[in-house]
């Protein structure tokens, strides 16, 4: 039974990883970091989260990119 509970905060943590994975992959060709970018959405006050910011970066790199061309403008 406690494996059943261990594997399924186990998967939280897989698809988080794999989130910023992609959310990197993506800012690296803006020229930021994972981390740098992270900062500069927070500074700017733009909220959303890591889910959706990954799957615009797969599916829709346009969209993607206006978010990081907004927050650099708050940088």
């Amino acid at each position: 039974m406690t494996y059943a509970y261990a594997d399924r905060k186990k998967k939280k943590r897989n698809f988080r990883a794999l989130w910023i994975q992609r959310i990197n992959a993506a800012a690296r060709m803006e020229d930021l970091s994972y981390s740098k970018l992270m900062g500069l959405i927070h500074k700017a006050g733009i909220e959303i989260n890591r889910k959706v910011l990954a799957d615009l970066a797969m599916n829709n790199p346009a969209a993607f990119k206006a978010i990081v061309d907004e927050a650099k403008k708050h940088a």
